[in-house]
């Protein structure tokens, strides 16, 4: 269990095969579109300002129904302020400004891409750092669950490229 004081920096990563980040970064860009990306995010969309633009602040949302269905469903929301984005260097910076998500009472997070090389073939990692005020949990916990959705993101990712023929 955390203590409310401590701060635990978390960095995960997941690589896209087969792709530039000048082809990663049209899709990752859109502040709001969180949703496209991660399987787990029902909705996401921009409550102030330009998507792209610092200061906007997004709305995602996650409805969770118990497996038996017994249990009323429960809605977990955040909204998240863009503090900085910079399309040269593939990477922009949030932060959650209100949460009713478990986990952690703060949260300051980074996301870049980088192009890396995967087997002689062209690659992007997305690296995914934050420091959070946690509230519960474990450390290692909060690592794997968060490397696994970055996984899946690159998965979508990589399908959405594959389709569009890229």
């Amino acid at each position: 269990m955390a203590c409310e004081a401590e701060k635990w920096e978390i960095k995960v990563s997941a690589r896209l095969r087969g792709s530039s980040p000048d082809q990663i970064w049209p899709l990752l860009q859109d502040f709001f579109t969180l949703h496209e990306w991660l399987p787990m995010i029902d909705v996401c969309y921009g409550v102030e300002g330009v998507s792209d633009q610092p200061g906007c602040v997004r709305y995602s949302a996650v409805t969770k129904i118990s497996k038996d269905g017994s249990e009323e469903a429960v809605t977990n929301w955040a909204l998240e302020k863009l503090l900085a984005i910079d399309p040269i260097n593939k990477s922009f910076s949030y932060e959650i400004m209100d949460s009713n998500m478990m986990g952690f009472k703060s949260l300051v997070a980074t996301t870049e891409l980088t192009h890396v090389k995967d087997a002689e073939k062209e690659a992007t990692a997305i690296t995914w750092s934050f420091v959070a005020n946690p509230i519960g949990g474990t450390e290692i916990g909060l690592t794997e669950f968060y490397g696994s959705a970055l996984q899946r993101m690159a998965e979508r990712m990589e399908a959405a490229l594959s389709t569009q023929g890229a």
